[in-house]
């Protein structure tokens, strides 16, 4: 008997024990966790979703859709939901394309109220995982940035990311008036998990449309020339530039190698830089024509004063030779430019000296950003005069010891061009702004009119020639620097830069490209390129001859 007694008054402490432990959970669970639970709970009801603004469109000049915002699915989870997160992890993995064990983890994680498992899907698989009505599983519609034109202009328009927010190019440096205003969701579940109502909290607002300058049938040939460089001469790189010089408007800007728009992820970085802002580089003999545009403003020169020039000149420590060896000769202002000689943009230099040459390269532009909105636009590297060394004088006047963009040559040539009065360029309608005057009018013309002989008899780009039309432009061949104070004797920058018709100048092409190899000279690497575009746009844009 006592032996039963013992046992139950075991029991019954037992008992009592337990139920204390029960109550001591609850006053814990009740003050302790009662935040969190509530938490939990809510969660478990309600998930407030965030709602992407649609991104407004991007068009070309003439309204064709660069860049659009389209319906996708967003898969999402309730982990605590889930009965059995094996099964739901394999049917799910082939439909939302990812690993089996990475939706495991997810779906597992029962702490957790709200997951999103895929963002922006193709609306033909999200439906098929409606379609699945799997508890726990939820689905919304968000925008979805696409590009219809695919490869064109990708490094200028840039990409946007998962959260819509802009990562480079115009979606990027325009985000603010392009990502609208983010909305919020409620939805609202029912105790076994079924969504029984969707709130809208906060109305998203879409981002205002952007019109660009950029006309798709010239970028398109733009791209299409460059990439025909590209196959010839297997340059590091290469771009493109056209624009009305009477205004600034780019009209194509290009970039090789190609980067597909709609999977930028597809190519390295490096290619999806846009080097017509992104490049310094040395540009050569193209720099010519600013040397000489300051001796005539100041009227050191005239454009048939004649030179006597030895094949080699010394400055300071530095010889100064010709491209290709010849003896001594007597050149006029034209001649030396036509020829592009060395040792004559040298001694038009020394006439200049260094504060007054100093003073023309940044009157032209040279070592400040353009201004145009695209971002990671470089300043270039120009020292100023009091940095010069003695031999400064005999590297600068050839474009040698100097760094510039494409862009900024591009602006400078406008004020040739252009009768004295310098553009900025401007991709984005309705940002053109003011013209500034660099040089007077007679100066400008009278540069204008050497250019032409560039790509006339005994210049160095007369093969160059678009039927119908007058031509005026610059052929460039640089040395790039070494890295250890020298110039490389295999690498090398090739460019063109020229404008039709040379006395009404209405377009502007500017080519630069990187290191070719097989030739090295813009008279015959680039200025083909400027003559494939030229002799398209001129007809398309209804330019008439002259």
């Amino acid at each position: 008997m006592r032996l039963v007694e013992r046992r139950i008054g075991l029991l019954f402490a037992v008992f009592l024990a337990l139920l204390a432990i029960a109550a001591l959970r609850a006053v814990w669970i009740g003050t302790v966790r009662a935040g969190s639970l509530s938490e939990r709970a809510a969660t478990q009801q309600e998930e407030n979703l965030a709602v992407s603004a649609k991104r407004g469109t991007i068009f070309d000049r003439n309204g064709l859709e660069l860049a659009v915002s389209e319906d996708a699915i967003t898969v999402f989870a309730n982990p605590f939901l889930i009965k059995s997160p094996a099964k739901v992890a394999a049917k799910l993995a082939p439909l939302i394309a990812l690993p089996e064990d990475d939706l495991l983890r997810k779906l597992s994680d029962r702490e957790r109220g709200f997951v999103y498992l895929k963002r922006k899907m193709d609306a033909w698989r999200g439906h098929r995982i409606e379609s699945l009505k799997i508890e726990g599983i939820g689905t919304l519609t968000e925008p979805k940035r696409s590009y219809p034109q695919g490869w064109l202009a990708a490094q200028v328009l840039g990409n946007v990311g998962i959260d819509n927010d802009g990562l480079s190019g115009l979606e990027y440096s325009r985000d603010e008036d392009l990502r609208g205003t983010d909305g919020e969701r409620r939805l609202v579940k029912d105790a076994l998990g079924e969504p029984v109502s969707m709130v809208e909290v906060k109305r998203s607002s879409p981002g205002e449309d952007l019109h660009l300058t950029i006309d798709a049938a010239i970028q398109e040939r733009t791209e299409q020339v460059l990439g025909e460089v590209g196959s010839t001469w297997q340059p590091k790189g290469a771009t493109a530039l056209v624009l009305d010089p009477r205004s600034g408007a780019v009209l194509a800007l290009a970039n090789w190698p190609r980067v597909d728009a709609n999977d930028p992820g597809g190519s390295p970085a490096w290619a999806r830089r846009d080097r017509s802002v992104g490049d310094n580089y040395e540009p050569g003999s193209t720099f010519k024509a600013f040397t000489v545009a300051g001796a005539l403003q100041e009227r050191l020169i005239e454009p048939d004063t004649p030179f006597d020039l030895a094949p080699q000149i010394r400055v300071a420590d530095r010889v100064v030779g010709e491209a290709h060896d010849r003896g001594r000769v007597t050149l006029t202002t034209s001649e030396i430019l036509a020829q592009s000689s060395n040792v004559g943009a040298v001694t038009i230099g020394l006439k200049l000296g260094s504060r007054h040459f100093d003073h023309w390269v940044h009157r032209f532009g040279f070592g400040r950003p353009t201004g145009i909105e695209l971002p990671g636009e470089q300043q270039g590297i120009v020292p100023g005069w009091r940095e010069y060394s003695g031999s400064s004088i005999g590297n600068l006047p050839i474009g040698q010891g100097l760094a510039v963009t494409p862009m900024q040559m591009a602006k400078a040539y406008t004020a040739i061009a252009n009768h004295g009065l310098m553009r900025s360029p401007y991709i984005v309608e309705g940002d053109r702004k003011p013209g500034r005057r660099v040089l007077s009018r007679d100066t400008a013309d009278e540069v204008s009119k050497m250019l032409e002989g560039v790509l006339g008899p005994g210049g160095t780009a007369q093969e160059a020639q678009v039927e119908g039309y007058e031509l005026a432009g610059k052929t460039g061949t640089a040395e790039k620097p070494d890295g250890k104070g020298g110039y490389s004797k295999t690498k090398f920058v090739a460019s063109f830069i020229g404008y039709a018709p040379a006395r009404d100048p209405r377009l502007l092409v500017a080519v630069m490209v990187d290191e070719p190899q097989g030739d090295i000279y813009g008279g015959t690497v680039a200025a083909p390129a400027f003559e494939s575009i030229a002799e398209f746009a001129l007809p398309y844009l209804r330019i008439p001859p002259g």
